[in-house]
């Protein structure tokens, strides 16, 4: 069992994709990468606690490689956009991958260097081992599923997991 941290816009969204991930165990949102301690989500919206919004992902690397999470990663937002995906700007919404150890370094960068091969602008992830995740509050917690009608989570959501079933259909539940 591993832990990785993955910073890609919204909590939200991230979390309900790596939830549908064959061999990912749990998945917990968070704040990590700041200053703050403690942080609260209203913190966080103020964009001063240098903290991103990311899910800790704990899964099974006999069920499914960390290059696959990375390629997942990857594929699920634009690692292109600095401090911002979509609508959502902020330093709190910047592309980020939190690293536990060496060898999750070594293959983040990789999946790094494989990714900048399909965007044409540069990638702007940031790779970090400052490993200061705090759990966000709990109506954040499998947000997507408790929600249903959220406009924002339908209007983001469904889309990215119908194009990421598609192109990884064995990995990912139905």
């Amino acid at each position: 069992m591993q832990s990785i941290y993955l910073a890609g816009g919204c909590f939200w969204c991230i979390e309900a994709i790596f939830l549908k991930l064959y061999g990912v165990k749990k998945v917990i949102p968070g704040y990590i990468g700041g200053i703050s301690k403690n942080p609260t989500y209203a913190e966080i919206c103020e964009g001063n606690s240098g903290h991103a919004e990311a899910i800790r992902c704990d899964f099974d690397d006999k069920k499914i490689s960390l290059d696959m999470l990375l390629e997942v990663f990857f594929a699920a937002h634009d690692p292109t956009q600095k401090n911002r995906q979509g609508n959502d700007i902020g330093t709190q919404y910047r592309s980020a991958i939190f690293y536990t150890n060496l060898d999750q370094k070594k293959k983040a960068g990789e999946a790094f260097k494989k990714a900048e091969k399909y965007y044409q602008n540069k990638i702007q992830t940031e790779l970090s081992n400052k490993l200061n995740f705090f759990v966000a509050e709990q109506y954040h917690h499998d947000y997507y599923s408790k929600n249903p009608s959220s406009v924002y989570c339908n209007a983001l959501i469904p889309p990215k997991l119908k194009k990421l079933q598609i192109k990884y259909p064995k990995i990912f539940k139905i």
